[in-house]
């Protein structure tokens, strides 16, 4: 299992971000998937969640009306759209898959909210 995360950087609040997560190794449109993500000093928490088929989405009460959780499953990808940002979403973003009783991670990506 691979989980490669792309799309974070440098953006001024307010602005907006799409990060992706490129999944292989598995059969990807069987799995529900999830974004986490950690800023310096505090526990790891979850962003959002969907289902295998796209059609359920969970949010973080933080986050909800100003980031979208999207999957592809032609092209075995995740997506998070993060509008409206603000100084407090700063952190390392990371993919997870749930599968049985593992939990595969991706490297993460670093947003940085800042003007």
């Amino acid at each position: 299992v691979q989980l490669v995360e792309s799309g974070g950087g440098l953006v001024q609040p307010g602005g907006s971000l799409r990060l992706s997560c490129a999944a292989s190794g598995f059969t990807f449109s069987s799995y529900g998937m999830r974004w986490y993500r950690q800023a310096p000093g505090k526990e790891r928490e979850l962003v959002a969640r969907i289902s295998s088929t796209g059609d359920n989405t969970n949010y973080v009460d933080s986050v909800k009306g100003r980031f979208t959780i999207s999957r592809d499953n032609a092209k075995n990808t995740v997506y998070l759209q993060m509008n409206i940002l603000k100084p407090e979403d700063t952190a390392v973003y990371y993919c997870n898959a749930p599968i049985g009783w593992y939990s595969y991670w991706g490297q993460g990506t670093q947003v940085t909210v800042s003007s």
